[in-house]
């Protein structure tokens, strides 16, 4: 329950669009008239809202329905923290010998090493041993030679994706990839698909800070997506500044979402590969492309380089983001 109700206070911005959309639908009441339909869950450790346009309740519940058990079936297989997930399967073989997996694995590893690419190796699924090593229950900082160490089985191109045979390899023993930085944004993306295949070609999905859009609300306006102060005082307004989205993918990462202070320093979940340590950037970013993957990986890479270099990397690749600092500079 506890770790529930935290991930719950941390997925804000997740709820903020539906606040919007909620209040503008309230007169639509008329049969066979298209309005919203939205039902929540819980799903990828967190809360997973996804709301459509529909003239018929029956087609919009089937159709989110259908959305949800796909990504419930993403992830059992993408679950760096079960025995069973194809990841813990390729972990454990890493250095010894390929994995046969699926299809979705082979796809989205793909695209993770795509935005690795991108960004040159700033996104990178292969800190897992970071992630087991960092520790945000106990809030302890691990050692700087512990640290060293692991930094030698980072490396995205040490990924060996056989596409003939469906098979994963990690090169080298006690690799461990991790794809927490980029499953919600590609699950975002799969629940669209399945959303669009049940004939609903207007629909938000959110996963977190995680959010898809396609096409528009049935007042023919855009969907409102609100950003959150990575800072907010004390009984103010948690949302920064709200942006229309159509038929676009925006994620957002923060140094808000797990985190503890140490002797007086910041140590949250967004660890550099380059360095083994959360990084220097303070407050959150977000990141807008056409496909939840990809701002997905890209907000993480952002958030690691900086506001300059993170913002210059967007601008390079044709990209918009927005970048909230910890004291409240902006950049876009």
């Amino acid at each position: 329950m506890t770790v529930f109700c935290a991930k719950f206070k941390t997925s804000l911005l997740c709820l903020i669009p539906f606040i919007f959309i909620l209040f503008s639908s309230c007169n639509i009441i008329e049969k066979d008239k298209e309005r919203l339909f939205k039902k929540s869950t819980v799903l990828m450790d967190t809360i997973v809202s996804i709301t459509v346009v529909s003239s018929s309740r029956d087609k919009a519940e089937k159709a989110i329905d259908e959305a949800f058990r796909e990504l419930k079936r993403l992830e059992e297989i993408m679950n760096f923290y079960s025995e069973e997930s194809e990841v813990s399967k390729i972990n454990r073989n890493a250095g010894i010998r390929p994995v046969k997996v699926s299809m979705d694995m082979i796809d989205i590893i793909e695209k993770a090493i795509y935005v690795s690419r991108l960004t040159e190796g700033a996104f990178d699924i292969t800190t897992g041993p970071l992630t087991r090593v960092w520790n945000f229950h106990s809030k302890t900082v691990p050692q700087p030679t512990e640290l060293r160490k692991i930094l030698s089985l980072i490396n995205y191109r040490d990924i060996i994706v056989d596409k003939k045979n469906s098979t994963i390899f990690l090169r080298k023993k006690g690799m461990l990839i991790d794809l927490g930085g980029i499953a919600k944004g590609y699950g975002a993306d799969r629940a669209i698909e399945v959303l669009k295949k049940n004939g609903i070609n207007s629909c938000l999905v959110a996963i977190a800070g995680d959010i898809r859009v396609s096409g528009k609300k049935p007042d023919g306006s855009p969907w409102m997506i609100g950003i959150r102060n990575p800072r907010p005082q004390k009984g103010s307004d948690d949302i920064f500044t709200s942006l229309p989205l159509t038929d676009a993918a925006i994620s957002t990462s923060g140094d808000y979402e797990r985190f503890f202070i140490k002797d007086g320093k910041r140590y949250h979940h967004i660890i550099n590969p380059f360095t083994g340590y959360p990084s220097e950037s303070t407050g959150g970013v977000s990141v807008i492309t056409e496909e939840g993957y990809l701002s997905d990986g890209l907000a993480t890479a952002v958030f690691i380089l900086g506001p300059e270099r993170g913002m210059e990397l967007l601008k390079r690749l044709g990209y918009k983001g927005i970048f909230i600092t910890g004291d409240l500079k902006l950049y876009e």
